[in-house]
């Protein structure tokens, strides 16, 4: 099968045939719900937001994957990510063993993976933030860029990602030959061009851009009500804290979700929005 042939396979996946509006909700178990909603903004491309958001059954565990990628300068590597960035994760053979060395090699076998297939995915790239929850209690979450996962627990908005923005890391990308644009009414840009410092992709521009992640451990105790992943879509208006007050009385995930998207229109959020919601029991 050609690379062509590959894309368009990858594409019919994803439901292409819904370019502005996503939303769904995921079946329960006895401990875990979890629901989503995505929306096209204003721009003149391409929707490039795309989702993860199931619980499965793997060598006798229930694994929640869920994850939002953001893709940039087209849709198609954000497209590959969805089709296989957590089978990458998943056959790593210390998965179970040590799950964050595991993620960190998918992450960079995924990425290398697309860069080798540059020329079918495009010069474009992807952020990304996963959460794998495993058993209902540990959660284990991986980002690149700018894409953001938030806990409600304890009664506190905790970050659980974090945000690669090029103005921090501003000394690697120049001891790697590049350098960050700071021009007056715009953000922070890699070698003039990236608004964040770590993607998928991205092969023009790889030399001073990584794929490597951050990666937080959380457990899920009585104390932890819900997860909020999201894209720079709905963090671009709204804080943490105000993200999780905006749906903290509502108890059904997936009407969480599309009511954290509605809140980020009101506020003249214009980018694509994808939003996941996941609600502890």
């Amino acid at each position: 099968m050609s690379g062509r042939e590959i894309l368009h396979k990858m594409k019919e996946k994803a439901c292409l045939a819904i370019p502005t509006l996503a939303s769904g909700k995921g079946r329960t178990s006895k401990h875990v719900s979890h629901g989503f909603h995505l929306m096209k903004g204003k721009s003149n491309h391409d929707m490039e937001d795309y989702l993860v958001s199931e619980l499965k059954k793997v060598d006798n565990h229930e694994l929640g994957l869920f994850a939002i990628f953001d893709g940039h300068m087209g849709h198609d590597v954000a497209i590959y990510l969805q089709s296989h960035l957590f089978d990458n994760i998943l056959k790593e053979h210390d998965f179970w063993v040590n799950t964050e060395s595991a993620i960190r090699r998918a992450y960079r076998t995924t990425d290398a993976a697309i860069l080798e297939r540059s020329v079918s995915l495009g010069k474009g790239g992807s952020t990304a933030v996963t959460a794998i929850l495993i058993d209902a209690h540990k959660l284990v979450v991986a980002n690149v860029g700018d894409s953001r996962a938030v806990i409600f627990k304890k009664g506190v908005a905790k970050q659980l990602s974090v945000d690669h923005e090029p103005s921090r890391e501003k000394n690697i990308i120049e001891s790697k030959g590049g350098f960050v644009s700071n021009l007056p009414g715009d953000v922070p840009r890699v070698d003039g061009q990236l608004a964040v410092a770590r993607a998928f992709g991205d092969k023009s521009l790889k030399r001073h851009l990584s794929s490597e992640p951050d990666i937080t451990v959380e457990m899920i105790d009585d104390e932890s009500e819900f997860v909020i992943l999201a894209s720079d879509g709905l963090w671009k208006v709204m804080s943490n804290e105000e993200a999780v007050d905006c749906i903290k009385n509502i108890k059904e995930a997936h009407s969480a979700a599309k009511h954290l998207i509605d809140e980020a229109l009101s506020r003249k959020s214009r980018d694509d929005i994808s939003c996941i919601v996941v609600k502890f029991q």
